[in-house]
């Protein structure tokens, strides 16, 4: 891969990350707080409502578009092994690949899906709420921790390219 290849591939990585980790960050900074501060019911209610929003071509094409590009970017590294950006390349791409987007598959997504089929007038929908905007908010900041990680480290990239 060419020089000019390898700079617009991480400038979209790197731009690219750090976009979808600032959505996250906004989840973990006031989103979140403010379902939890909503009677469970409405709380349910509402993050089933931004679960089934989220699934629109506009956002899917920027969550996956990056793990894409941020893929692209650990190929250039293997491809450029012994080149000063290579570890950045590689380190940075997959932040995103695992921190973001597979802890979003692996762990986000089956509470998103689990929380669809929860009835927020269920006896037991308090305790189930709580539980989930718990547990989904702190690996919610581990995933903006690794996206914001993965701008970082891809920006550092764009220093040595």
């Amino acid at each position: 891969m060419s020089d000019d290849v390898i700079f617009v591939v991480t400038i979209f990585a790197a731009v690219s990350s750090g976009v979808l980790a600032g959505l996250l960050f906004a989840f973990s900074s006031f989103v979140m707080r403010g379902l939890r501060a909503l009677p469970a019911s409405q709380g349910i209610v509402a993050m089933q409502s931004i679960n089934a929003a989220v699934n629109n071509p506009v956002f899917m094409v920027a969550f996956i578009g990056t793990a894409v590009v941020d893929l692209i970017a650990v190929i250039a590294a293997f491809v450029r092994w012994g080149e000063p950006e290579a570890i950045y390349l590689l380190v940075g791409g997959l932040l995103y690949i695992v921190g973001v987007f597979g802890m979003t598959v692996v762990y986000h997504q089956p509470r998103n899906l689990a929380l669809a089929r929860v009835s927020p007038t269920a006896d037991d929908a308090d305790r189930t709420w709580e539980r989930y905007a718990a547990d989904w908010t702190t690996w919610n900041h581990v995933r903006t921790f690794a996206g914001v990680a993965a701008a970082v480290v891809l920006s550092v990239a764009l220093t040595v390219v």
